[in-house]
């Protein structure tokens, strides 16, 4: 009870957990990226497998601080740059989002429409495989993206309480935000580019980060939101020119 009444402790909590949803972003575009390649009746079910496994991923890194902090240590050195555990998955995290963002941007733009339509059949034909699979690529990602969270988090607040409270606060926003998101990158095939190029920026950030290359993930975000705020600007612009030749 001495938690719920000291100020402090809400402070902490609320700046901790609007902390994790903006690092959650691009937790949510992957996510949305990734569902929208299953039927439509799968895709809450994978919204809430995949942001759950987040959570779960974040707080048992969080319960084990000792383990997280000894992935700094270097393991070995190559070319006079020293490798640590934490460099290695941030260098996988990101090779892999950069390989599954630019497969996704070549299926957007270059596949065929009867490439597009085996494909679904392949996906029926699936099932559960490629259910699963959509699960084990969102946990691979999340695992890479919770690990600087969580670092995040040690650096922001001593207690562990505070910490699994702002998780899951956080989590749960995220799963609100993911389906709105999700429906409308996939309702609008420009956004849906453009959130893949997100991702393309943040696999980038990942792999420099792991050659301790520090690039403020701010630059993406305000990078993104300016494209995103012409791209919407856009959208309205198409919007307004259909309704007036719909008039006409």
């Amino acid at each position: 009870m001495e938690l719920l009444s000291d100020p402090n402790i809400w402070i902490a909590f609320f700046m901790l957990a609007a902390l994790e949803i903006v690092l959650g972003i691009d937790n949510i575009i992957f996510i949305s990226i990734l569902v929208s390649r299953l039927p439509a009746e799968k895709r809450d079910l994978a919204r809430r497998l995949g942001l759950g496994f987040a959570m779960v991923s974040r707080i048992a890194l969080l319960f084990s601080l000792a383990w997280v902090m000894t992935l700094t240590t270097p393991i070995f050195t190559v070319f006079a740059q020293e490798i640590s555990g934490r460099d290695l998955i941030l260098l996988g995290g990101g090779l892999f989002l950069l390989y599954k963002a630019s497969h996704e941007i070549f299926q957007e733009v270059e596949a065929h429409e009867s490439d597009e339509v085996s494909a679904g059949v392949d996906k029926v034909k699936a099932g559960a495989t490629v259910f699963w699979g959509t699960i084990v690529q969102i946990g691979i990602v999340d695992i890479v993206f919770s690990l600087d969270s969580v670092i995040t988090a040690v650096g922001m607040v001593d207690n562990i309480s505070v910490m699994v409270a702002a998780v899951v606060a956080s989590v749960a926003v995220m799963m609100f935000a993911a389906k709105p998101i999700g429906e409308f990158v996939d309702a609008h095939p420009s956004i849906k580019i453009l959130a893949l190029a997100f991702l393309t920026m943040v696999g980038t950030l990942l792999v420099a980060e792991a050659f301790d290359v520090h690039v403020p993930k701010a630059y993406v975000y305000v990078a993104m939101l300016f494209s995103l705020t012409v791209e919407a600007l856009n959208i309205r612009a198409r919007t307004k020119r259909l309704a007036a030749k719909a008039a006409a």
